[in-house]
C-alpha cells in the first residue's frame, strides 16, 4: 500500500490525483525543489517564489487534476509555475513603475564597500544580460540552469525538440556571453 518516491518515479505508468492526500503527498514531495527553484529564479524573492509554487499546487487540487504519472504532474505544475512567476514580474514592475512616478524617490542603494559594490554590479550585470535576451531563449536557460532540468524535461515543458533545446541554450549562452564580456566581471 506504501509506496516510495523513488518507486513511483521508476514506474512512470502510476497514475496520480491531485485531489487524492496521498497523490498529492507524492507529486508534493518530487516537485518542490524544482518548482522552487525555476520561481526563484524568475522571481528573485523566496517569498514570492513559495507562494506562487504553493498556488500551483492548490491549483492542481482544487481542479482534483489526474496526471498519467508523476513526471506529467511535475512538467504540468513547472508550466504553472513558470507562467505565474512571469505574471508577478510583469505586475511587480507595473507597481514599481507607478510607484515611481507618484513618489519620484531616488532609488539608488549605497553599498557598504568596494567588494560589496563590484559583486553587486556583477549581479546585476548578469540579471540585465538575462532579461535582455529574447523570450524563448531566456526560459529554457532558466529551466537549464536554475531548474536542473535536462533537455528531454525542457523540451516537454516547453512543447519542443530536444534538439531545439540544445540550440537555444547555446544560442542563449553566447548571447550571455556576449553581453556581460569577460573584462567587467568581479569574481570574489
Amino acid at each position: 500500500m506504501f509506496r516510495n518516491i523513488e518507486e513511483d518515479q521508476q514506474n512512470p505508468a502510476v497514475s496520480v490525483n491531485a485531489a487524492d492526500p496521498a497523490d498529492f503527498r507524492k507529486i508534493y514531495d518530487a516537485t518542490m525543489q524544482v518548482l522552487f527553484k525555476v520561481s526563484y529564479r524568475i522571481v528573485n524573492d523566496e517569498e514570492a517564489a513559495e507562494d506562487l509554487v504553493h498556488d500551483s499546487y492548490i491549483k492542481a487540487n482544487e481542479k482534483a487534476l489526474s496526471f498519467p504519472s508523476i513526471n506529467d504532474a511535475k512538467y504540468w505544475l513547472i508550466r504553472v509555475v513558470k507562467n505565474a512567476s512571469l505574471n508577478y514580474i510583469k505586475r511587480k514592475g507595473r507597481e514599481k513603475k507607478a510607484y515611481e512616478r507618484a513618489l519620484h524617490e531616488d532609488q539608488r542603494v549605497m553599498p557598504s564597500g568596494e567588494t560589496d559594490l563590484l559583486r553587486s554590479e556583477t549581479i546585476n550585470s548578469a540579471k540585465n544580460a538575462l532579461n535582455k535576451l529574447p523570450p524563448h531563449l531566456k526560459e529554457v536557460l532558466v529551466l537549464r540552469e536554475y531548474g536542473d532540468l535536462n533537455y528531454k524535461e525542457i523540451g516537454k515543458v516547453l512543447g519542443i525538440t530536444e534538439g531545439n533545446v540544445k540550440v537555444r541554450v547555446f544560442r542563449a549562452r553566447a548571447q550571455l556571453q556576449k553581453l556581460i564580456g569577460e573584462e567587467d566581471v568581479y569574481m570574489p
